[in-house]
C-alpha cells in the first residue's frame, strides 16, 4: 500500500534527462574560477583596427563670451540708437495721419462710432469752426473737432480695473458727491480721460472696469450682449428656499419682470448668496432681495465680464494685460 505521507520528490525537467545534483552556494566575496566559467571559445578576430592618421587640431578654443559676440555694425547702430525697446503696440497719430470723424469722436470716449454718426447728422459736430452734417469726413489729429461747442481730443484708448472701495460714487454728475471713484484714478500713471463701464451704487464693492473707448462701454452695459456679472451679497437673515426659487424663476419688480441667471449659496451659510446677473438696472441685485423682505447688508461684486478683483486691494487699480484687451476685441464678455 502507497504511503500518502511520504514527502515527494519535485520534477524538474522531462522523465529521460540525467539527475543533477544540489546547487552549491558560493561564499559571499568568492568568484568562480576558470574552471568553473563556461567557455564560449576563442573570440573572433576582425582585423587590426584601421589607421585614419592623427586627429586634426583646430586650433584653440575661444572663450564663450568671445564667440558670440554682435558684429561691430550693431554696436555702432545699438550706440546711435540706443538699447533695444521691447515691442510694445500703442496706438499714436501724426499730424499727417487721417482718420474718420466718428472714430475720432468715438476714440474721445463721450460715446461710440453709431452714435457718433447720430451726432453728426444732427449737426451737433463742428470740424475747425464748420459744422459737419456729411458722414465718412476724414478729420486729422491736430483737427479742432467740436461737439456742442466743447474740443474733442482723440486719446489713445486705455482699459482699467479697480477693486472699488465702500463710499465712493461712480456717477460723474452728481455735484453733491463727496468722493468719487475717479478721485481714486492717479492722472500721472493714467492721463486719458476714463469713464466707468456701468455703476456700482456707494454702498457696493468690487469689480469697476474704466475705459474711454466708448463703443466697448456701450457692449459691455447693453444686456443683449450677455456681459457677466457675479455678486456677493450678505442679507439678514437666511434666504428661504422658496424665495430661492422665486429669484431664479423670476419676480415682478416695478420696473418690470427679473431673474437671475444662477443663484448658490455660500459656504453652506444660507445668509451669503452668489448671484449672476446680466442685467444693468440701477440697484438691480439690492431690490431683488428688499422685494422679497430681505436687507442686503453687504454687497460685493467679484467678477465682470472675465474680471476679477485678484490681487486688488480695495481702492487700488491696474491697466488690463493686452489678452484681456484682445478678448473684449473679439466680443468675449463672459
Amino acid at each position: 500500500m502507497e504511503n500518502k505521507n511520504r514527502r515527494r520528490t519535485p520534477v524538474t525537467g522531462r522523465a529521460d534527462s540525467p539527475k543533477k545534483g544540489p546547487y552549491k552556494r558560493r561564499a559571499s566575496g568568492a568568484s568562480a574560477s576558470k574552471d568553473e566559467k563556461k567557455s564560449f571559445g576563442a573570440k573572433k578576430s576582425y582585423g587590426a583596427k584601421k589607421n585614419y592618421g592623427e586627429k586634426k587640431a583646430y586650433g584653440d578654443r575661444k572663450p564663450a563670451e568671445k564667440r558670440f559676440q554682435h558684429s561691430e555694425g550693431y554696436l555702432k547702430h545699438r550706440r546711435e540708437n540706443g538699447p533695444r525697446k521691447p515691442a510694445t503696440k500703442i496706438e499714436v497719430y501724426t499730424a499727417d495721419d487721417t482718420l474718420r470723424l466718428n472714430r475720432f469722436i468715438a476714440n474721445s470716449g463721450i460715446c461710440s462710432r453709431r452714435e457718433a454718426d447720430d451726432f453728426i447728422q444732427a449737426g451737433l459736430v463742428t470740424v475747425n469752426g464748420k459744422i459737419v452734417t456729411e458722414l465718412g469726413v476724414k478729420v486729422k489729429p491736430d483737427d479742432d473737432v467740436r461737439f456742442n461747442g466743447t474740443r474733442l481730443k482723440g486719446e489713445k484708448k486705455v482699459y482699467l480695473v479697480m477693486n472699488k472701495p465702500k463710499g465712493y460714487v461712480t456717477t460723474m454728475s452728481d455735484p453733491h458727491a463727496e468722493k468719487t471713484v475717479m478721485d481714486l484714478i492717479s492722472h500721472t500713471e493714467c492721463p486719458q480721460r476714463v469713464y466707468p463701464v456701468g455703476r456700482l451704487d456707494k454702498a457696493t464693492t468690487g469689480v469697476l472696469m474704466f475705459t474711454n473707448d466708448g463703443e466697448l462701454a456701450d457692449k459691455l452695459t447693453h444686456p443683449a450682449y450677455g456681459a457677466r456679472k457675479i455678486y456677493h451679497a450678505f442679507l439678514d437673515k437666511n434666504l428661504k428656499k422658496v424665495d430661492f426659487d422665486a429669484i431664479l424663476k423670476g419676480i415682478e419688480l416695478e420696473d418690470g419682470e427679473i431673474h437671475a441667471d444662477s443663484l448658490s449659496y455660500v459656504d453652506d451659510d444660507m445668509s451669503q448668496v452668489g448671484i449672476e446677473i446680466h442685467s444693468g438696472r440701477n440697484r438691480i441685485v439690492r431690490r431683488i432681495f428688499e422685494h422679497l423682505g430681505y436687507n442686503v447688508r453687504k454687497l460685493d461684486r467679484v467678477y465682470f465680464a472675465g474680471l476679477t478683483k485678484k490681487a486688488l486691494t480695495r481702492g487700488t487699480w491696474r491697466f488690463l494685460t493686452d489678452t484681456e484687451i484682445a478678448r473684449f476685441k473679439m466680443g468675449q464678455f463672459d
